[in-house]
């Protein structure tokens, strides 16, 4: 894209990166007047500094739409020759107040999801949680995921987010609230700490929750003079910050209102992997991406909707955390960028790809086996699927088209369970079958997959104790240490799916190979460490058989 010529150039670099925003294109009612209109300046005046917006917006749906729909202080930014910046409204309303029905829905909340619904307990996902996990932070507290709506709020008043320093103001009452983050939420204060809890956070993490912060945080989240927040940026500061969800601007590009990804690791893996990256359909990727600022930031566009690569914003493995390195166990802080990386790889490839990229999560407190601390890999697991070589993608099946109050037809943005509404999320494509037949067979394909998942954990559990019954019969370290490679592999071919939220139906074939495989390293760990026992004429634990 063309740079500003010379005399333009200060108004460009005090407001390239909040032009992104410039008419978020949608009309609030009766907008008020700004400086810029009583001035006689209009969308012409931005366009003398900002043409990529001018090229991406003008013929475009939003093309007849002011700046000002999205924008304060315009006025003063033109006349100050870019030193005051403009004020971007960020509040999805502003989008809702035109896409009524998408915003409502968006919002509404669902009763039937189980808010606080914790992985790490016997009817959970997890039941084995805390043992396997042991040394984490996530055994504080682990939950099932609920409405996008909440991203920011759920997030906030986890048990392993500081310390339960942020409650609901309201009480367990304020569950069922929806609105800007500290119109639900109190903070308690630096020296409220409640026990058993942690104080995990890190503002990577945060940019897949809100778009509050999209013009604040240079791409990658490296340090800048520009940018207000990076990767080593307090986790409270940028949370007192943030006030919204992730809003509509992270999937649709205000200005040409065309489908686009801004989540900067995302497309970043992409162009590392060029046309093999797990979008590509017939060795080509649709994504344009375009450069603000000399790469202060990034956005990818799309001539058609991609919802694999929207949802792969948030649903997908990455490293948000500090870590260790793999060859020599030093420390990687977040000043170093695997700190916000997405490896785009399934379960079969991740152990070897953060190997290649020399990152680890964590040692488990009781073997010391380097684990990666899994995240949420939905657009993994669906990648190479049966349905995502039918060329189906997320939002047929989790934003199924509803008819609004006005007999219009929209997608639904609340982002269901298909089990939810199985007539709406799968019957489009399997007419023959009945909603009861479609809900017996996906039960089905769960139901198999959560076997395999408890069994994966019962002998990762079981290597973890015979581990501890080696190290005591005093076995040689050359054999520990093989033992906890046989960890570490079964730790992430069963974790994958812990933390991907299907139970397996996204791709139930990798989740049986991956599963079983995960069986067959801790058993062989289980054994090899029997074997030493044996040797050293101590009493063998339960055999691997």
């Amino acid at each position: 894209m063309s740079t500003p010529s010379a005399p333009r150039r200060a108004l460009w670099g005090a407001a390239g990166s909040l032009s992104l925003l410039l008419a978020l294109g949608f009309q609030p009612a009766k907008p008020k007047a700004s400086p810029v209109k009583a001035a006689g300046l209009g969308k012409e005046t931005c366009y003398q500094c900002h043409d990529q917006i001018q090229t991406m917006k003008e013929g475009s749906k939003h093309a007849k739409l002011a700046c000002t729909v999205c924008h304060d202080e315009l006025g003063k930014h033109v006349d100050s020759s870019g030193d005051v910046k403009p004020v971007t409204k960020l509040d999805p309303a502003i989008c809702g107040s035109c896409h009524k029905d998408q915003y409502q829905s968006f919002f509404k909340v669902n009763l039937e999801g189980g808010a606080r619904k914790e992985k790490g307990n016997p009817t959970g996902r997890s039941p084995m949680q805390d043992k396997l996990l042991a040394g984490h932070g996530f055994t504080f507290e682990h939950n099932e995921p609920r409405g996008h709506a909440f991203m920011v709020i759920d997030q906030f008043v986890v048990d392993r987010f500081q310390g339960g320093r942020f409650q609901f103001k309201n009480g367990w009452k304020g569950i069922t609230e929806v609105g800007r983050t500290w119109d639900v939420l109190v903070d308690k204060g630096p020296q409220f700490k409640l026990p058993e809890t942690a104080m995990a956070a890190n503002p990577t993490c945060m940019q897949c929750k809100t778009s509050d912060h999209i013009l604040a945080w240079r791409f990658m989240g490296d340090k800048d003079a520009k940018a207000r927040w990076d990767r080593t940026s307090s986790p409270v500061d940028v949370a007192k910050a943030t006030h919204n969800p992730v809003g509509c601007i992270q999937c649709h590009d205000p200005h040409g209102t065309r489908p686009r990804i801004v989540r900067d690791a995302l497309i970043q893996a992409i162009g590392r992997e060029g046309d093999k990256n797990i979008f590509a359909r017939n060795g080509k990727t649709d994504l344009k991406v375009v450069d603000f600022r000399d790469g202060f930031r990034k956005i990818g566009l799309m001539e058609k909707t991609d919802s694999r690569m929207m949802c792969a914003q948030c649903h997908v493995e990455y490293a948000c955390n500090a870590g260790f390195q793999w060859s020599d166990n030093k420390k990687v802080g977040y000043d170093d960028q695997r700190t916000n990386h997405f490896p785009l790889k399934n379960a079969k490839q991740l152990l070897e790809h953060y190997k290649k990229v020399d990152f680890y999560d964590f040692r488990h407190a009781i073997t010391g086996a380097r684990l990666i601390k899994m995240q949420h890999p939905e657009a993994e697991a669906f990648a190479g699927s049966v349905h995502d070589k039918a060329g189906i993608q997320c939002h047929q099946c989790h934003m199924p088209k509803q008819k609004g109050k006005d007999g219009k037809i929209f997608s639904t943005h609340g982002v269901i369970r298909p089990l939810a509404d199985v007539k709406a999320s799968c019957l489009g494509c399997h007419p023959k079958d009945g909603v009861d037949a479609k809900k017996y067979e996906i039960e089905t394909i769960r139901n198999y997959v959560k076997g395999k998942m408890r069994k994966s954990e019962f002998w990762i559990g079981r290597l973890i104790d015979t581990y501890v019954v080696a190290r005591r019969a005093g076995v040689a370290e050359d054999v520990l240490a093989k033992a906890r490679e046989k960890h570490e592999e079964a730790h992430v071919l069963w974790e994958f799916w812990t933390a991907e939220n299907s139970d397996g139906f996204h791709n139930p074939e990798l989740a049986r190979e991956t599963l079983t495989g995960a069986i067959k390293a801790a058993k062989d760990g289980v054994d090899l460490l029997n074997q030493a026992i044996d040797a050293k004429g101590a009493a063998p634990a339960v055999a691997a058989k």
